[in-house]
């Protein structure tokens, strides 16, 4: 499915990220995509989260790679939630590689609200609810 991505933030490819055939290597594009959803949750939420208090964690993901980077590629990552429930929300994100015009990596992911302090899912915030919705224009409360 596409999605019409508002969030991105560039990635920096680094030296330790290539490979021995001289492109990024599948491991890192994790560490991307939780960079993406960091400064998404950031830049969307309007604060910093307390994972102790109410955080998201993830507990599910898929990553499909579907062309190579290298070390001089310019990159960014998009996301996007897409869908909203009561203690959890899932998120769509790409690995988009600016300097061929491809997708390299597209990942689906499914976050849990949790609370440290309880060790336990709780219902994901009104105000984030809220937040995402306002955001994405196209997801329902």
């Amino acid at each position: 499915m596409s999605y019409h991505y508002h969030h991105t933030h560039p990635i920096q490819i680094r030296f330790n990220d290539i490979d021995m055939l001289g492109h990024t290597t599948n491991s890192v594009y994790m560490q991307y995509f939780d960079l993406g959803r960091l400064h998404y949750f950031t830049d969307v939420l309007k604060e910093r989260m307390d994972w102790q208090d109410e955080g998201l964690i993830l507990v599910s993901i898929n990553i499909n790679y579907l062309a190579q980077t290298k070390l001089y590629d310019e990159l960014e990552v998009r996301t996007k939630v897409t869908r909203l429930g009561n203690k959890s929300l899932e998120i769509h994100q790409q690995i988009y590689n600016k300097t061929t015009n491809e997708v390299a990596a597209e990942g689906k992911s499914t976050m849990v609200g949790y609370s440290g302090s309880i060790r336990q899912s709780i219902p994901v915030p009104t105000r984030w609810r809220e937040r995402f919705a306002n955001f994405e224009k196209d997801i329902d409360l």
